[in-house]
Parts: structure tokens; sequence; C-alpha cells
């Protein structure tokens, strides 16, 4: 998901955030948990009944395994990038891991490999991957907005010079 704050009277600076899509919530996640956990241990105690003991104990630990490994997987999409580009620089921040790289706006190139759908910043020998967890159509989307976005900031930095 690409969201752009555009720039404003009292902010010169264009903010972009790139956020992975994420269809359910925090309470949907606990929701979801809850209702698998209620299966499996419904599907234990039948076991158990049909005289298999160990099913309950099994069942727990699996119950487990899973609600953590659907936690992690759930938390992996609180990871964003900000872009923030004004009339002299290019700022991508990677959050929450608070890596923040900084490219001169008038030399920075967007490049966007057909091959592998990868988008990437590079500038005076450096590159920078963004976008990664975007869908390919959302990183040829941002491809475009940061393009037309540099145009605009190297025209009014060639306009003062």
């Amino acid at each position: 998901m690409i969201v752009l704050r555009p720039a404003s009277a009292g902010l010169p600076c264009v903010t972009m955030w790139l956020k992975p899509n994420r269809s359910l919530s925090r309470r949907g996640l606990r929701r979801l948990i809850v209702v698998l956990v209620a299966l499996a241990l419904t599907t234990a105690e039948l076991g158990a009944w049909q005289g298999n003991v160990f099913a309950p104990l099994f069942a727990l630990v699996e119950s487990a395994a899973m609600a953590i490994a659907l936690s992690v997987a759930w938390r992996a999409g609180d990871r964003c990038e900000r872009i923030t580009l004004d009339e002299s620089s290019l700022e991508v921040q990677s959050l929450p891991g608070r890596r923040c790289t900084r490219f001169q706006s008038c030399w920075v190139r967007v490049r966007l490999d057909t091959g592998n759908g990868r988008l990437v910043l590079t500038s005076h020998g450096r590159d920078l991957e963004i976008g990664a967890f975007l869908a390919a159509t959302e990183r040829v989307e941002l491809a475009k907005r940061l393009r037309v976005l540099l145009a605009g900031s190297t025209g009014t930095w060639r306009k003062q010079q």
C-alpha cells in the first residue's frame, strides 16, 4: 500500500509511506487463533474419548506452535518504509529497523528491473532496493510516481541555479 502525503505550505517535502497489504487486524488474528485452538482441542477430545490419551497434549503443543507462527507472520506486516523528498534530498527510512539512507534528489535514478521486479534507487554508485514487500503492480506505480516527483524536484533545483 502506498500512502502519499503531498507537500503543503508549511512543509515543502513530499512523504510517501510504503506498507505491506494486511487483511487481518489484531482483533481478527486473536479471533482466528481462538477458533483454531478450539477446533484442535475439540478434535483432540474426540480422539481421547476414543482411546488416544495423548491427543490433548499434542493438540496443546500444536496450538501453541500455531499461535506463535501466526503472530510472527502477522508482525512481519508491521515493517514499512518512509520516503521523504524535498528540494535537495531523497531520504528512505526503514521502520522499525531505523535504517536511513539519504540521496541527493537531483542525482537519484529510479530503476525497475523487469526480470526480478526489484525497484532500485541508484546514485553515486550506491543502490537501495525499496518496496520489496509491495505487489508488482504497486512497485510499477511507485516507480512512476517517484520518477514524476524526482523530475519535478530536479526542475525546481535547476531553476534556482
